[in-house]
């Protein structure tokens, strides 16, 4: 397919056979999954999916390359949708849903908590972004790369960071590596919060002014009394708290341990 990369869309399009291959490896399809391909661009893992699927379905954005998978696809195959990711509703495609895809980088973060707000119907996602946001995504507590980001993916998914990706891979060449990674969301939450949207609150306030203290960066919901009730030193930074912890606290400000908020 001849398409011009837009930039404002974000588009690198993967063309090295050998990473395809192995994308493909650790995606496993099999005829009767249920799959979705995000940002299939011109189809370099769409037609490989494709072969081994009952049926696929992709989303894609860019009007051009809608025709052109359109033309070049079975329809009996391949449903393709013409729409945002960022929009779409991926509970309408039913449930044990296996998401797939090459995210944009420049929409990677809000289309992953755009999943995340989807995983009660997911079964899995494989994808590659940017190997600094998977580095992110995955990683531990007092990591410096530990951040919102990694709070709230890691509260609802396992995920694993599968291999790297060059940027000779990709056509054109972005200026940085990529990464695939796994995540599959947890049957049960092991950390469930009374509240998302407090747990959401919380986080984001924690990790607002990372060289903060939780004293400072937390005082509108706790003062040091409130924190050390909760078994969390207050001299300790955000990026020194682990998914249990920020669960601990969102599920005070909700209201479950009532505590006094400082004046």
């Amino acid at each position: 397919m001849r398409h011009a990369p837009r930039k404002r869309f974000g588009q690198h399009f993967l063309r090295d056979a050998s990473i395809i291959s192995a994308i493909i490896a650790a995606i496993a399809p099999r005829p009767g999954d249920r799959l979705v391909e995000i940002g299939p661009g011109p189809g370099a893992l769409t037609r490989p999916l494709a072969e081994r699927l009952d049926h696929l379905h992709v989303v894609e954005i860019d009007r051009d390359l809608v025709a052109e998978l359109r033309r070049t696809l079975p329809p009996d195959r391949v449903t393709v949708h013409e729409a945002d990711a960022l929009e779409f509703d991926f509970t309408g495609l039913g449930d044990r849903l296996r998401v797939v895809g090459n995210l944009p980088y420049n929409i990677s973060t809000p289309l992953l908590f755009h999943l995340a707000d989807h995983a009660a119907a997911l079964k899995d996602i494989h994808v590659m972004l940017q190997k600094e946001v998977v580095e992110r995504m995955v990683a531990a507590p007092s990591r410096a790369d530990y951040g919102r980001l990694s709070v709230m993916l890691q509260y609802r998914f396992e995920m694993e960071q599968l291999f790297t990706v060059p940027a000779e891979a990709f056509y054109p060449a972005p200026k940085v590596e990529s990464a695939v990674v796994r995540m599959a969301p947890f049957a049960a939450l092991p950390h469930r919060a009374r509240s998302e949207f407090h747990l959401r609150k919380v986080v984001t306030a924690a990790f607002a002014q990372r060289r903060k203290t939780l004293r400072n960066a937390l005082k509108a919901y706790f003062n040091s009394t409130d924190l050390e009730r909760l078994g969390i030193d207050p001299g300790l930074r955000a990026q020194d708290l682990s998914v249990a912890d920020f669960v601990r606290l969102a599920d005070a400000t909700a209201g479950e341990l009532s505590p006094s908020c400082a004046e």
